[in-house]
């Protein structure tokens, strides 16, 4: 099953068009990464309140289990996926850190 959403032919795109169109996933994956530091900011906030720890091990390793099996769903190199998964993670654990 592959959820990803309707984009031109790339054998019927120029390379100009190809171009425009990886700037556009590009601009894509950021607003989805502010998104998500936006969501993981209301978590840091969460876990200040209640005296939570900044590292939770299991939610890491969940989020990790999803990451790969959302790569081997949309037929990505897994561990490219959980790579990049873990620069968030640790971008988020640093801020986390710094607002404490």
């Amino acid at each position: 099953m592959n959820d990803q959403p309707e984009r031109g032919d790339p054998a019927e795109m120029d390379l100009d068009e190809l171009r425009e169109e990886i700037q556009t996933i590009d601009r894509e994956i950021v607003e989805l990464i502010a998104q998500r530091t936006y969501v993981a900011e209301g978590i840091a906030a969460v876990k200040r309140e209640k005296g939570l720890p900044t590292t939770d091990e299991s939610q890491e390793e969940a989020v990790m289990e999803r990451a790969g099996d959302n790569a081997e769903q949309f037929d990505v190199d897994a561990n490219l996926v959980k790579a990049i998964f873990r620069l968030l993670i640790e971008l988020n654990k640093v801020e986390q850190r710094e607002t404490r």
